[in-house]
């Protein structure tokens, strides 16, 4: 093992690169509530040799153990009954044969199906294993479902091909080892004999990363206190607020609040504040990493024309200009001040710096939005 370089650094990595398709999180936080209620819950597995745990050198060495020992060990409330189903040089053909008797009759709180590398990479296996997967989701108590997906290391490959889209279509929770671990195989970082004594079966250390690959997905569902998975952008703006006359009071000279228009489904322009003259300001101490601004663009021109700055910066201001540049009516104009702020009390002050005596109406703040 000397020459895996940097494993364990990497291995977080790794793991989090075989989660490929989240799914609904529901049944599995749903699950977790009722472990840490002391529920009896039943763990389940079915698949080929692999779940059987060819290969490996003990019974607690297996993938489908070390997850059940995870399980209890995160959750010793629980009382949790271990259920396994495999059947070696089998595939989903005759697991949907043999599901019903063999797993959902006994009513299982949480299933891993593992049949990817039995299956053959065909349409036919796609819906032999579809088949599979409705069979069990429409079980009168379906359990919290997890699809595992191996592979071989010799260049034979799985049916992943066909399983992930099956497993996306009905938002199941996927991970997959060709994603994870066959990739540092094929990028020369591991060998196939790191991970399995017959380039397809686990040797010890390869049904520890099948269990690892789990059980991280597991630990990072837990770890989801909203619910959600984690944002596939840098989600900044999650936790944008909108300020309008109703919730804040920023300092005015020269502009006033507007008390009498009324917001609706058609016009946005209510509670914000007015203003017409030169060197009207309006100040706002808000908290955020990222600042907007809404206001009018006018149809009809001339137009005021102001200024925003940000944290004082009086040489990079951000000009707001009223005029709009097409004719289909008065736009509801988002204007973006700063992003990637430090996350404390920033001053946002806009001032009016060019007005006209014939202006066809004022400069209308909609609000500020931070976040």
């Amino acid at each position: 093992m000397e020459h895996i370089k940097d494993f364990e650094h990497r291995r977080q990595e790794i793991l989090d690169r075989g989660i490929v398709n989240w799914g609904d999180l529901k049944p599995l936080r749903e699950l977790f509530g009722q472990a840490r209620a002391g529920a009896r819950l039943t763990i389940s597995f079915i698949g080929g040799s692999i779940t059987q745990g060819c290969q490996a050198a003990a019974e607690e060495n297996q993938y489908t153990h070390r997850v059940f020992d995870w399980f209890c060990k995160t959750f010793p409330e629980a009382q949790c009954t271990y259920l396994n189903a495999p059947v070696g040089g089998t595939d989903s053909q005759f697991g949907v044969a043999r599901v019903e008797q063999e797993i959902l009759a006994h009513d299982p709180d949480f299933l891993i199906i593992e049949f990817s590398v039995n299956d053959q990479n065909t349409r036919f296996y796609m819906e032999t294993y579809e088949g599979l997967v409705r069979k069990v989701l429409s079980w009168k108590k379906a359990p919290a479902v997890l699809l595992l997906m191996n592979t071989m290391y010799d260049g034979n490959g799985s049916a992943q091909e066909q399983h992930l889209p099956v497993g996306m279509a009905y938002n199941l929770p996927c991970v997959s080892m060709r994603e994870s671990f066959l990739a540092e195989v094929e990028a020369g970082r591991m060998t196939s004999e790191d991970l399995t004594v017959d380039h397809l079966h686990p040797n010890d250390f390869g049904h520890a990363q099948v269990a690892g690959l789990v059980t991280n997905f597991l630990e990072h569902v837990m770890e989801l206190e909203d619910g959600l998975r984690p944002p596939v952008t840098d989600n900044r703006f999650q936790s944008s607020v909108r300020y309008q006359n109703a919730n804040c009071a920023p300092e005015l000279k020269g502009f006033v609040p507007d008390l009498e228009s009324v917001a609706n489904s058609w016009y946005y322009f209510a509670n914000g504040w007015r203003a017409g003259s030169t060197g009207d300001t309006i100040t706002f101490h808000v908290k955020g990493t990222n600042l907007a601004v809404q206001y009018r663009k006018s149809a009809k021109h001339p137009a005021p024309i102001a200024k925003a700055v940000v944290d004082g910066d009086e040489a990079n201001p951000v000009i707001l200009d009223a005029n709009f540049d097409q004719d289909w009516g008065d736009c509801l104009y988002l204007q973006l001040l700063a992003q990637d702020l430090p996350d404390v009390e920033h001053t946002v002050r806009i001032e009016l710096t060019n007005t006209h005596e014939d202006d066809t109406a004022d400069f209308y703040l909609v609000s500020l939005i931070a976040g």
